[in-house]
């Protein structure tokens, strides 16, 4: 006669033990951390020829990073940028829309590390760096999503104040001549198909992702719950046997 409220005590406590597990199967299961990071010394809204490091870190096992590409937030002109220090052999190239480094395949397993040197940040509170991050095997990891939260956030640089008495610098000769189309702009050769590749906009990789967690990443979160709470009504039922 006094077993069985022994009995429902002991299911209330493993049913509220396999929804606390099944709770942090969920929160634990979340997006990846980030693995484009971003920093600075001079983190300052309208600071001046400020140095920005960027650490690329690889995430492939069998394939080495060959390029690095970023889509510049708006108020950074690419013509106001320039290469500080890379991996040894590596090129910088700027575009209509950011900068590229490329060279040799790094070893599998090192992540790239580079800096840029900006003119002028914008005063601004945060700066968004879309960059698509690439592998000697063709495989692209595409940080560009403007979601924290997401699986492949974009690195994202956070700004102070700028400083009293701190102005916006006047355009550089590079942003001027380029608000300006050159008269022979229309006789310009077609791209190559190898131009063209290159001159993919992480912004259109933005439009076509769909910002959210994976298929697999989801049918790991169900059969984690399943599992976790199968467990906790075997261990009722093995309890209610015994007693």
């Amino acid at each position: 006669m006094f077993t069985a409220p022994a009995q429902n005590g002991t299911a209330r406590r493993l049913t509220l033990l396999a929804a606390a597990a099944a709770t942090l199967v969920l929160l634990t299961a979340g997006p990846a951390a980030a693995h484009m990071e971003v920093e600075s010394d001079k983190a300052q809204a309208l600071a001046e020829n400020v140095e920005i490091s960027f650490h690329a870190e690889a995430e492939s096992d069998t394939a080495g990073i060959t390029e690095v590409r970023v889509i510049l937030p708006k108020g950074i002109a690419p013509g106001d940028v320039t290469y500080g220090e890379g991996p040894k052999g590596w090129k910088f190239a700027t575009d209509d829309e950011g900068y590229t480094v490329r060279g040799a395949a790094l070893k599998t397993g090192v992540s790239a590390e580079y800096s840029v040197v900006v003119r002028q940040l914008p005063d601004a509170k945060e700066l968004a760096f879309k960059s698509l991050q690439t592998y000697s095997d063709g495989k692209i990891d595409r940080w560009i999503e403007l979601d924290e939260n997401g699986e492949q956030p974009a690195p994202v640089l956070k700004l102070k104040a700028a400083a009293p008495g701190a102005k916006p610098v006047s355009p550089s000769p590079s942003e001027t001549a380029s608000e300006s189309p050159s008269p022979s702009a229309s006789a310009s050769p077609t791209p190559t198909a190898e131009a063209t590749e290159a001159s993919a906009s992480p912004a259109a990789e933005a439009a076509s992702d769909d910002g959210g967690m994976s298929a697999a990443a989801w049918i790991g979160i169900g059969a984690a719950v399943v599992v976790v709470a199968g467990g906790a009504v075997l261990l009722v039922r093995r309890r209610s046997a015994a007693q």
